[in-house]
């Protein structure tokens, strides 16, 4: 009985001592994210990554033009807000040496209105706003074609454009907005196409509420990206591992409720 007693304080100052000393190691990185489900995903990573040693600081962007540049320039060490093509298009266009280290989730974007109960009751030359920017305009073209409203000339890939539109029976107006500024356009046009994080955001049910939601495949599930630089670095791997746990699984799954789709 004595031995025992005399142990157990050394083992909880040992215990203290490790957490200390991991605490005292910690490597600290910037995360930028978008508001809503990526941060509030990246808040249920951030124990995870901590237990390994990894101190999380989430950056909040409020579009999704600012993470790529603030990477680039080393501003921050990470980004998780996008797919795949809008990360190609970005380094096409802008020459940044960044790629992906992991899936994370899959967002099906949603057509919404606040006019209409059904996209077939939208009038003829009805006005439909898109994202501006090239890879979520195109995915909703694309979303648009695959539902039959309107056709799209061959070969166009995942990035066309309102000039690829080749058949447009309904002689629908595209309106191009701002992909932050969508929620506030429904007010405006019959339709808005809006990316998950601001539909949440403006209190919009990603899975009850779209007249027309896309479905859960092809190319568009998001990453976390990082400098090519620094992409065989611990703390990526760290980062990327902590990201891909069970824990976190049931947490999009229990708080999204389908609207955010785990895809690791």
């Amino acid at each position: 009985m004595e031995t025992k007693m005399s142990f157990r304080p050394a083992l909880i100052l040992a215990t203290a001592l490790a957490a200390w000393s991991a605490a005292a190691n910690a490597e600290t990185i910037k995360i930028g994210v978008t508001p809503g489900p990526h941060a509030q995903i990246f808040e249920a990573v951030k124990p995870v990554a901590a237990r390994q040693g990894l101190d999380i600081q989430l950056i909040e962007f409020s579009d999704y033009v600012v993470p790529n540049a603030a990477l680039d320039a080393g501003d921050i060490q990470a980004n998780s807000f996008q797919n795949q093509p809008y990360l190609d298009n970005q380094k096409a266009d802008r020459g940044y040496k960044i790629e992906s280290v992991g899936l994370t989730v899959n967002f099906p974007i949603g057509v919404y209105s606040k006019k209409h109960k059904a996209f077939a009751d939208i009038p003829d030359g009805g006005k439909v706003s898109i994202p501006n920017d090239p890879t979520n305009g195109g995915r909703v073209l694309l979303l648009l074609r695959d539902k039959g409203v309107i056709k799209l000339k061959d070969g166009t890939g995942f990035k066309p454009t309102v000039l690829d539109v080749t058949e447009n029976p309904k002689k629908l107006k595209f309106v191009e907005v701002d992909a932050a500024q969508a929620p506030r356009a429904l007010d405006d046009v019959d339709a808005a196409a809006i990316n998950t994080n601001y539909a949440t955001q403006a209190g919009l049910d990603p899975v009850k509420d779209p007249i027309l939601r896309e479905d859960p495949k092809g190319p568009y599930v998001n990453l976390i990206a990082v400098r090519s630089a620094d992409k065989d670095k611990p703390w990526v791997k760290i980062l990327v591992d902590s990201y891909h746990t069970a824990e976190v699984k049931e947490f999009i799954l229990t708080k999204f409720k389908g609207a955010v789709l785990p895809s690791w």
